[in-house]
């Protein structure tokens, strides 16, 4: 499934207008994280293991400066910097981020 939040594609096998799915769903879930690998934004790493036909690989530390985050709330991307340091609130919008999400890094984003 494709769905655009704000001029973006966001694909998963199931995508909530504001980049929620199937794996997380609760009101804080509103991000979707670019994937490294294939440059297209995924709800979670799961959402891109479900439909992508290769391997998941993260964002590298020297990509830490491009956009790879998107606030399915505003639409706003931010870059992996900004999200680490938005204390779980997007910044443009104000919208509460999964805090439980950043437990997660490794999966998602080169150590920092």
């Amino acid at each position: 499934m494709e769905r655009t939040v704000a001029g973006t594609t966001v694909r998963g096998r199931t995508v909530g207008p504001e980049t929620r799915c199937a794996h997380y769903d609760t009101a804080h879930d509103v991000i979707a994280i670019r994937a490294a690998c294939c440059d297209i934004y995924y709800p979670c790493r799961a959402c891109h293991d479900a439909v992508a036909d290769h391997e998941y690989r993260v964002i590298p530390r020297d990509a830490f400066d491009d956009p790879a985050i998107l606030c399915g709330a505003c639409g706003t991307t931010l870059t992996v910097g900004e999200y680490a340091a938005c204390d779980d609130d997007c910044p443009s919008c104000g919208h509460a981020f999964n805090p439980g999400c950043k437990r997660h890094w490794h999966s998602y984003f080169a150590e920092r």
